[in-house]
C-alpha cells in the first residue's frame, strides 16, 4: 500500500474545520425562516388535521442556505400546542431538489422527557455497535430569528436508509408503530402476535411504508407462532436478538419489550428476512416505566428487571417464541453480556456521556425553553431527578449511572452471566491470499464446547450461511479432539466475510463478539492485473453543464481506463473518498471494463438512481480518491485541490501521465493538443499566442470600451499561479514556468494554455 501518512495529516488538520451532520463532537446549527408569522399557529393547525408539510421560506444548515422547505410538527406525547419547543420533521425535497450532505429528511427531537439531554444520542451510540441504527447528534434551532432551544438531532430511518445499510429500498417496509398513537386508550400494538390471514386485523397496529407487504407481515407473524424452526427463512434473527438484549440491557421499554410493543421497523431485505431497526431512543435508561405486565416504578426495580421478561408471554411472541429455542435463547445471553462488558462494566458509556455533557452544557443553559432545569441537566447523568416529564408509567427520571451502574451489578453476578462460556482463539484460514474458486480450511482453536458453527457470506449484505465445524481429525483439523475445529470453505468470489460461534449446555460466545453485526473478513485474488493497468484518468469534482447522467442530472464524476490487454473484472473493487473507510464503495456484481476502454462513475451519493452510481459525493476544494483492489490494496489514487467548475483533472498523456487540468473528455481520450487558443464572448475577445508558449505569449484583449479585469491563470494542479489586472493587451513571461496545462481565467471565461 501506498505511503498515505502525508495526504492523512492533511485530511486530518482539514477535518477539525469540517462538520458533518451528524458529527457526535459538533452542535448543527439550524435556523429556519417562515413568511408567516403565525407559523406556529400553521404547523399546530396541520398536526392536529391533515398534517401535511407547511412551506419554509428558507432554512439555513451551518450557513448552507435552502429556500422552499416542507417543515411539520411530530411526535406523540412530546408534542403540545400550547409549548414553544415542539418537535419537528423537516423535509428538504418535498418542494424543490435540495439535500444537505446527501440528507433529506431531518428529525428534531425536543428533549421533552430527558432532563439529562443525553438519552437518545448516547444510546444510539452504544446500539449502532451492534447493529445497523440511526446517527444522532445535537442541533441548535432557531425560527424567524428566535432561538427554540437545543435539539436531538437523528437521522430518518427512511428508504434512503435501507439502501444506505441493506442495499435496497424497494421491499416490504413497516413500521411498528400505531398509526393512531400507542397510548393505554389502545389495545393494537405491533406486538407481531398473528392475527389471522386478514390484512386489515392488522391496520391499526403497524403502517405500512411501502406500496404493499400486509402478506408477507402476517406470514412473518404467522411463522413466528407456528414455524419457529424454519424463522430464520424469514427473520434476521441474530439482529432481533440483538434488539432484545439491547432494550432489556438499556430498561429501554419504550420498545417492542415494554408495554406498546412499539419503535422499530422492519424491511424485508434482498434476502427475503425482515430486518428490524431500532428508532426513538428518547425514554431509554429507565425513563419508561410500564413493561405490559407491571409498573416499575422505582430505580431499584429498574436495576434489577428480568433480563427474560416477557420469555412466557404469549402477547410478546418475538421474545417467548425466540427464548423456546435454546440455541437462540444462549446466543441472546452471549449478545447481552457483550453489551453490559463493552459499555457498563468498564464504565465506557459515563465517559461517552461526560464528553457529551461538556460538549452541550452552554446550549443546555442557553435553552430557555428546556422542560427541566439547568442542575437537572448536570444532575441526571449520575443521579434520579423528581418529576417533570413523566408520561404514561409515572413521573420521575434515574440517575443514568445510578441505574446502570446498578443494574450492570445485579446481572453479572446472576448465574445465567456467570457461567463458562466456550473460549475461541487462534482463527487461521489456510491460505490468506486465496484466489477465486480456490478451497481453503479455517480452523479455531475451541475449549469448553458441545458444538461449533461458522457463518460465512461471500455478498455484501447477503445472508449467513451456518456449517458445523469438526473436531475429528477428517477436516484438516489436526488430531481428533485435539480443541482444533476445521471447516473447508470455497472462495467463489473476491472475499467472504464469516464469524464462529460455539457453545455448551449453558452459555455460548461469538467471535467476534459483536457478530453478526461485525466478523472476520478474508480477500481474495479475482484476476492478476499489472500495476498501471486500471487508473483513474479523470476526475470533475463541479460539473455544472459538463456532462448529465441518465436522470438529465450533472454531477461529480470519475474516469476510469484499462490501460492493459485484457478485460479487467472489477467486482470486489472499491472506490473511496475517506483514507480511513477504503472499501467505501464496492463495485456491483457483473461490472468490468475492456482493455483500452473506459468507464465512468457518478460521484452523487444516491445509489437509487440506475447504473454506477458511489455512495459519495466530490469536494471541489480538497478531495483525495482511491482505487482499491479485493484485497484492500490501494491500486491508484489521486487529490484534488481548488477544481474549478466544468474543468477536468485528467492524466496526459491520457492512462499514464501525471494529472493536469484539462478541458474534460468524459469517457474519451485526455488530449491537451485540443487547447482553446481564443474565445469570443458577447462584450469582448480574448486570444493567447503562440500557444503552446516557451519563453512568453501575449494576451490579447479585443473589446470596444476599455475595463479593467481580473487575470487569473492555474496551473495544473488547479492552484492559482499567478495574478494581474489587465485592460487590454499584455505580455507574460514564462520562461521560468514547468511545461504543462494552466488555465487562463477573466470573469467567467476559460482559456486553455500549454507551456513546453
Amino acid at each position: 500500500m501506498k505511503n498515505l501518512l502525508p495526504l492523512l495529516l492533511i485530511l486530518a488538520t482539514l477535518q477539525l474545520n469540517a462538520q458533518d451532520f451528524y458529527d457526535l463532537n459538533a452542535i448543527q446549527t439550524i435556523e429556519i425562516t417562515f413568511a408567516e408569522s403565525n407559523w406556529d399557529q400553521l404547523l399546530d393547525a396541520e398536526k392536529a388535521g391533515d398534517e401535511n408539510y407547511i412551506m419554509a421560506q428558507s432554512i439555513s444548515i451551518n450557513g448552507v442556505v435552502m429556500d422552499s422547505i416542507g417543515v411539520k410538527y411530530k411526535g406523540n406525547s412530546t408534542y403540545n400546542a400550547n409549548q414553544v419547543k415542539n418537535p419537528f420533521h423537516i423535509e428538504l425535497d418535498t418542494y424543490k431538489d435540495h439535500d444537505y450532505d446527501g440528507y433529506t429528511d431531518i428529525k428534531l427531537s425536543n428533549v421533552a422527557k430527558d432532563p439529562s439531554f443525553l438519552r437518545e444520542v448516547l444510546s444510539y451510540q452504544i446500539l449502532r455497535q451492534y447493529m445497523d441504527a440511526p446517527l444522532s447528534n445535537y442541533a441548535n434551532v432557531s425560527v424567524n430569528g428566535t432561538l427554540i432551544g437545543l435539539y436531538s438531532n437523528s437521522e430518518a430511518v427512511s428508504k434512503k436508509f435501507m439502501k444506505s445499510r441493506f442495499g435496497s429500498n424497494d421491499n416490504t417496509f413497516v413500521k411498528c408503530n400505531p398509526p393512531a398513537g400507542a397510548g393505554p386508550q389502545s389495545n393494537d400494538f405491533p406486538n407481531l402476535v398473528y392475527l389471522g390471514q386478514d390484512s386489515t386485523d392488522y391496520y391499526d397496529a403497524y403502517e405500512l411504508k411501502s406500496d404493499d407487504g400486509w402478506d408477507e407481515l402476517i406470514e412473518l407473524c404467522d411463522d413466528l407462532e407456528n414455524d419457529i424452526n424454519n424463522i430464520e427463512d424469514i427473520l434476521d434473527v441474530d439482529r432481533a436478538l440483538w434488539m432484545l438484549a439491547y432494550d432489556n440491557v438499556m430498561v429501554n421499554l419504550d420498545s417492542y419489550i415494554g408495554a406498546f410493543a412499539q419503535n422499530y421497523y422492519l424491511y424485508r431485505d434482498d434476502n427475503g428476512r425482515f430486518v428490524p431497526v431500532v428508532w426513538d431512543l428518547n425514554e431509554s435508561f429507565g425513563k419508561f416505566s410500564m413493561t405490559g405486565t407491571s409498573n416499575l416504578t422505582t430505580t431499584a426495580q429498574k436495576q434489577q428487571m428480568d433480563y427474560l421478561l416477557h420469555d412466557n408471554d404469549g402477547d410478546f411472541p418475538l421474545i417467548q417464541q425466540l427464548m423456546s429455542v435454546p440455541t437462540y435463547k444462549r446466543m441472546y445471553l452471549a449478545h447481552f453480556k457483550t453489551i453490559l462488558l463493552e459499555n457498563f462494566d468498564n464504565d465506557s458509556y459515563f465517559t461517552t456521556g461526560m464528553e457529551l455533557q461538556t460538549l452541550i452544557d452552554a446550549a443546555v443553559q442557553a435553552d430557555n425553553n428546556k422542560f427541566f432545569t439547568y442542575n437537572n441537566f448536570i444532575d441526571n447523568l449520575e443521579d434520579d431527578v423528581a418529576g417533570g416529564g413523566g408520561g404514561p408509567g409515572g413521573g420521575g427520571t434515574p440517575g443514568i449511572t445510578n441505574l446502570m451502574d446498578g443494574r450492570n451489578d445485579y446481572l453479572l453476578g446472576l448465574s445465567d452471566f456467570t457461567q463458562t462460556a466456550p473460549s475461541i482463539s487462534n482463527i487461521t484460514p489456510s491460505n490468506t491470499s486465496p484466489v477465486v474458486n480456490e478451497t481453503i480450511t479455517i480452523t479455531a482453536s475451541v475449549s469448553d464446547e458441545t458444538s461449533v458453527i461458522l457463518g460465512a457470506r461471500d455478498e455484501l449484505n447477503g445472508r449467513f450461511t451456518k456449517v458445523q465445524m469438526y473436531d475429528d481429525g477428517a477436516h484438516n483439523d489436526g488430531a481428533a479432539n485435539d480443541g482444533t475445529y476445521g471447516v473447508d470453505v470455497q472462495i467463489s468470489t473476491s472475499f467472504i466475510q464469516y464469524f464462529i460461534y460455539a457453545e455448551n449446555d449453558n452459555a455460548g460466545k461469538f467471535s467476534p463478539q459483536r457478530a453478526e453485526h461485525e466478523y472476520h473478513t478474508l480477500t481474495a485474488t479475482l484476476s492478476d492485473v499489472e500495476v498501471g493497468d486500471l487508473v483513474i484518468n479523470e476526475v470533475m469534482a463541479s460539473n455544472d453543464f459538463t456532462v448529465a447522467d441518465q436522470d438529465g442530472e450533472y454531477d461529480d464524476w470519475i474516469e476510469l481506463y484499462n490501460n492493459g490487454t485484457d478485460e479487467i473484472n472489477l467486482e470486489g473493487y472499491f472506490l473511496s473518498d475517506d483514507p480511513d473507510d477504503l472499501m467505501k464503495w464496492v463495485f456491483p456484481a457483473g461490472t468490468s471494463i475492456a482493455s483500452d476502454s473506459y468507464l465512468g462513475i457518478w460521484a452523487d451519493n444516491d445509489e437509487d438512481q440506475d447504473g454506477l452510481h458511489a455512495n459519495f459525493k466530490l469536494s471541489a476544494t480538497l478531495e483525495s480518491l482511491f482505487l482499491v483492489d479485493p484485497t484492500g490494496e490501494i491500486i491508484d489514487e489521486v487529490s484534488i485541490v481548488d477544481q474549478t467548475t466544468d474543468i477536468s483533472f485528467g492524466r496526459f498523456p491520457n492512462g499514464t501521465g501525471d494529472f493536469q487540468t484539462m478541458s474534460p473528455t468524459y469517457l474519451s481520450e485526455n488530449n491537451l493538443s485540443t487547447s482553446i487558443t481564443s474565445i469570443e464572448l458577447e462584450d469582448f475577445s480574448l486570444k493567447a499566442f503562440p500557444n503552446p508558449a516557451s519563453e512568453s505569449f501575449f494576451l490579447e484583449i479585443s473589446e470596444e470600451e476599455l475595463k479593467e479585469r481580473d487575470l487569473l491563470i492555474y496551473n495544473m494542479n488547479g492552484v492559482l499561479f499567478y495574478q494581474d489586472v489587465i485592460s487590454k493587451n499584455a505580455r507574460i513571461n514564462t520562461a521560468d514556468w514547468e511545461a504543462g496545462m494552466y488555465l487562463i481565467k477573466i470573469e467567467n471565461s476559460f482559456l486553455k494554455l500549454v507551456i513546453i
